[in-house]
């Protein structure tokens, strides 16, 4: 199909050759003369495709000028603006997915990026953040460690006229958008599917370890609350074992040691992130159980959490998928600086979708490759 571009150079050739064809006289014209009356009707048909012509390119052109005075709103209000990032901590897959989909995106939209990395430290969060809020950048992208810690100084960078987005793990306080995970709703689905393989008619202990996170962060609090809103209704499930591994493998390896050990006809283990659930999933494996013992987790669907599966470590993972959420975090960010509103005005909230990964599809096309070191 011809562009804009190639219809404007194309245009004048045709026109040259309706002129000719309708200039030319007709045969018994050129033998015998044209009649006054012909020479009318000649020059009126070549009047009507001149104005077709003419109409046709002017659609054309008022279309380009759209699309020119569109782009220059958007560059006025997107380019030379200034996004800040502050994760929990980089160098860890799911994070470090969020900050390169973030970083190109700001880059390729003209936008000025900023990064902190607190490395784990709630305290070196804290003093980031009052930081990059007394820097006053248009918008702010947080990934919360507590539903409390940082509340204060959200509010502050809103009041002075930062736009605020909480990435994958919510406050107690409702800023310009939140983008992530369906927490409770992940919970739910992962508690579905130990339901069909440890619960009523199963023929299984239904006996069930959960090894959460961090307690007060949002992904813990609003995974269990799924997690136990389907467990409480089947009442062949027996949770052995609700213990905080704090995102750590290690912590997860041995608090689920002393379960198995406890509860060798264990039916299944479910944790609230990959990484600290890979732990879990070792323990298990060291005692000899990990073809008895389903290993679910909800995961950011790293080349870690398809190796987990394909090893045979994890049975089952939800992935939520984080170079979508960093994508869904930028959009959200264009949006908000081409409105033109005050910032907390408006809620939003953006859930990416939880897709299912198992042997059957745990490979490169659902599971991002990490970052080349």
């Amino acid at each position: 199909m011809p562009t804009p571009a190639s219809f404007r150079l194309l245009l004048p050739l045709c026109l040259a050759s309706l002129v000719m064809l309708l200039a030319a006289p007709p045969a018994q014209a050129r033998r015998g003369g044209q009649s006054a009356a012909e020479k009318a009707r000649a020059e009126h048909k070549l009047d009507d495709v001149r104005s077709r012509m003419e109409a046709l390119a002017k659609a054309q052109e008022a279309g380009t000028q759209t699309a020119r005075e569109l782009r220059a709103d958007y560059n006025k209000a997107i380019n030379g603006k200034t996004i800040a990032f502050l994760p929990i901590a980089l160098g860890v897959p799911l994070q470090d997915e969020w900050e390169r989909v973030i970083r190109e995106e700001a880059d390729y939209n003209g936008m000025k990026y900023i990064v902190r990395d607190p490395n784990n430290n709630p305290s070196a969060m804290l003093q980031a953040l009052t930081a990059l809020v007394n820097d006053k950048p248009d918008v702010l992208i947080v990934q919360n460690p507590s539903v409390t810690l940082l509340v204060k100084e959200l509010k502050r960078a809103e009041k002075q006229g930062t736009h605020v987005i909480q990435m994958n793990m919510s406050s107690n306080y409702k800023s310009d958008a939140f983008v992530g995970a369906d927490w409770v709703e992940i919970g739910r689905m992962l508690a579905q599917d130990v339901v069909k393989q440890c619960g009523t008619g199963s023929g299984k202990s239904g006996k069930v370890q959960i090894v959460q996170g961090e307690l007060t962060a949002a992904a813990s609090v609003d995974q269990i609350g799924g997690i136990m809103e389907v467990f409480k209704k089947d009442p062949a499930i027996k949770v052995v074992s609700n213990q905080a591994a704090n995102w750590d493998a290690n912590t997860a390896l041995n608090i689920t040691a002393t379960v198995i050990q406890q509860n060798p006809d264990l039916c299944a283990s479910v944790g609230f992130w990959g990484i600290m659930e890979s732990g879990a999933a070792q323990a298990i494996r060291n005692a000899g159980k990990i073809d008895q013992v389903k290993v679910y987790a909800s995961v950011e669907g790293s080349q870690l959490d398809c190796d987990q599966i394909n090893q045979g470590n994890f049975y089952k993972v939800l992935s939520y998928t984080a170079g979508i959420q960093g994508h869904a975090a930028i959009d959200a960010a264009l949006l908000m600086l081409q409105s033109g509103e005050k910032p907390g005005t408006n809620h939003r909230l953006i859930f990416t979708r939880p897709v299912w990964l198992d042997k059957s599809n745990a490979n490169a096309r659902n599971c991002f490759p990490l970052p080349k070191k």
